[in-house]
């Protein structure tokens, strides 16, 4: 009976701080959406505290509910009173790698025909003039090591390796989309079968058949997919050795297959060469497991060991050694940039000339506020100078700093506003690349679509008005897949499965890159935790119907 008691407090106790969590979310979201700032809390105190308080009781009230649901989760039944679905199960449930990956890749066909050769996005597209020695925006980001060697890691090198061998590629035979297709061709067999893979992984760990098919369908049918699998850009290769390396997790924390040295060690090379940010995601993650009392972990203590030596004498050493241009300190300061002008746009006739001086070593001032966009960065990072040094930098801290002081709350306002809608559900900014961009075209490639324009628009509108279908649309909201992220690991807390809440890392993590990037609300940089969240969501069925002690695990 004690026992009893104190789980239902437990449980009540943690309902109600994730709810109140999600209730400041809804309150900061709410405030951003109507007034653009901190407007409900500073000067209508008493209709924000009502607010968080209806939102908090009724998030509550539906978390409790849902804890309870999960309380007596028994798995979902194999059965249907179809007998052609149950055929299709079968069907799945016998071969499910293969099946998933020509159902996925059969109902991507029609994408992939209609934007033949490819979805170009402007990132790219300046990758490829890269490759090819052709000027472009982002070799003047930095200053160069070597003038005659443009390409930089402000984009991953093997990205723009890939891009530019399929475009030569290509141009062996006197045709650009050819070799763009090349890329395509690749890029969509990796991410689907990266999907297929997740579907055999799931029945591995025994998620049941209707679930699997339900996850199958969502691959091949949601028009984020087919979208992304066919544009170049660097986050969907990333985003298929995210869900890779979750898995391993998985199987790590839960002793589920041998550890495999040479895998676990290609996986995580291949995370940090292709995003930059991969290797805050593994230095943020898998060191976790280093605290986990099994007799794989010493394998696991060597792999981490290689892949530090690897990255430090990637960027250290090799990059250099080829004269490449590291990315530029610009990239990882959008927050304090963003304070900055609006703290210029807000008290301008505060700034001292000294601060207007420093701050002009680093933004240009003069222009500063009208740069300002509460939501991107790009236009004030756009115009950082690249030849300041750290003692410029270092007094422009010191700026931000003494800023900081006098108003406080117009730094959080910026980070805020720049920031909400990753974890506000009711903010959408939906983005896929549907638009022919001219980039390539303008520099020499004969890069063009087929014919099929009247195909291409309806797979746009079909594209463009998934996210606003009911229910279904969540699946591409990013705000409400933090929400998911956050509700499964506060239901593992209360059960005390703290092992388990380390597969939810990289999405954290991730999370906070996106907290931390120059774009609000933007589905390029969310698309890893996306991508992964089906084969997480099973990952959480499969522990919370699980006993203390697993039948098969050893």
């Amino acid at each position: 009976m004690l026992i009893g008691v104190v789980l239902v407090r437990r449980k009540n106790i943690i309902c109600i701080l994730l709810s109140g969590f999600l209730s400041l979310f809804m309150c900061i979201g709410l405030s951003f959406d109507k007034f653009k700032d901190l407007t409900l809390f500073i000067e209508k105190p008493l209709i924000c505290l009502v607010l968080y308080i209806l939102f908090t009781v009724i998030l509550f009230i539906f978390i409790r509910f849902l804890f309870k649901k999960l309380d007596n989760y028994s798995g979902f039944k194999d059965t249907s009173k179809f007998n052609f679905i149950n055929k299709i199960i079968n069907v799945l449930d016998n071969k499910p790698f293969l099946i998933s990956f020509c159902v996925i890749i059969l109902s991507w066909i029609i994408y992939i025909i209609a934007f033949y050769p490819i979805l170009m996005a402007p990132d790219p597209s300046n990758q490829v003039l890269q490759f090819f020695g052709i000027d472009n925006p982002y070799s003047h980001i930095s200053i160069l090591l070597d003038e005659n060697m443009i390409i930089t890691n402000h984009h991953p090198i093997l990205h723009t390796l890939m891009l530019g061998v399929c475009v030569k590629l290509g141009l062996l035979f006197n045709n650009v989309n050819l070799g763009l297709f090349i890329y395509t061709i690749i890029q969509t067999v990796i991410l689907a079968g990266t999907f297929s893979y997740t579907i055999k992984f799931m029945k591995e760990i025994n998620i049941n058949k209707k679930f699997r098919l339900i996850i199958m369908l969502i691959y091949a049918l949601v028009p984020i997919f087919p979208f992304y699998a066919i544009t170049p850009v660097k986050d969907v290769i990333f985003g298929s050795l995210i869900i890779l390396y979750v898995i391993m997790i998985y199987r790590y924390v839960n002793n589920y297959s041998k550890f495999s040295i040479i895998k676990s060690l290609i996986l995580l090379i291949l995370l940090i060469l292709f995003r930059n940010n991969g290797f805050h995601v593994i230095i943020l993650s898998l060191p976790l497991l280093l605290f986990l009392k099994y007799k794989n972990r010493w394998k696991l203590f060597v792999v981490f060991s290689i892949t530090l030596c690897f990255y430090f004498s990637y960027n250290k050493v090799l990059l250099p050694y080829f004269k490449v241009t590291p990315s530029s300190p610009r990239e990882m300061l959008s927050i304090p940039f963003q304070q900055t002008a609006r703290y210029v746009l807000k008290y301008g006739n505060e700034v001292t000339d000294k601060e207007k001086e420093i701050i002009d070593k680093i933004l240009i001032y003069e222009t500063l506020a009208e740069r300002y966009d509460p939501e991107i960065s790009d236009p004030v990072k756009n115009k950082f100078n690249k030849y300041s040094d750290d003692k410029d930098l270092n007094s422009y801290f010191k700026v931000w700093f003494e800023q900081f002081t006098k108003h406080p709350v117009v730094y959080l306002e910026a980070t805020l506003h720049n920031t909400y809608g990753y974890y506000y559900p009711f903010k959408t900014s939906w983005v896929i690349y549907s638009k022919y961009k001219k980039t390539l075209k303008n520099n020499g490639f004969d890069y063009h679509f087929n014919d099929m324009k009247s195909l291409r628009k309806s797979l746009v509108a079909y594209g463009s008005a998934f996210p606003y279908i009911p229910v279904v649309g969540l699946i591409a909201n990013i705000g409400f897949n933090t929400w998911l992220i956050l509700f499964m690991i506060s239901y593992l807390f209360y059960k005390k499965k703290y092992k388990e809440i380390i597969i939810f890392m990289p999405s954290i993590v991730l999370l906070l890159v996106c907290i931390a990037s120059p774009v609000n609300v933007y589905f390029r940089y969310a698309l890893p935790n996306v991508f992964a969240a089906p084969v997480i969501i099973g990952m959480f069925y499969d522990i919370i119907r699980r006993k203390e002690v697993r039948k098969n695990e050893k």
